[in-house]
């Protein structure tokens, strides 16, 4: 249980700023199940087109980076 929560921390900034890749990451990629084209266009066009699997792995090291540093 403490593992995990050494990367989860909601009320970090830095967590945030690597969570909304991953976020949008994932509302880009199921763009075909959720069918909200224009959204999803939307969302990749704020990411400045960057690649849903890009968004998703740059989020991730990000909260992996987050979760290294001794608290």
């Amino acid at each position: 249980m403490k593992r995990s929560r050494r990367y989860f921390k909601p009320r970090s900034l830095t967590w945030i700023a690597s969570a909304a890749p991953v976020a949008a990451g994932l509302f880009i990629a199921f763009e075909p199940v959720h069918h909200l084209g224009d959204w999803a266009k939307a969302v990749s066009a704020t990411f400045g087109n960057t690649s849903p699997y890009l968004l998703i792995n740059a989020g991730l090291v990000g909260i992996g980076l987050r979760g290294a540093i001794k608290p």
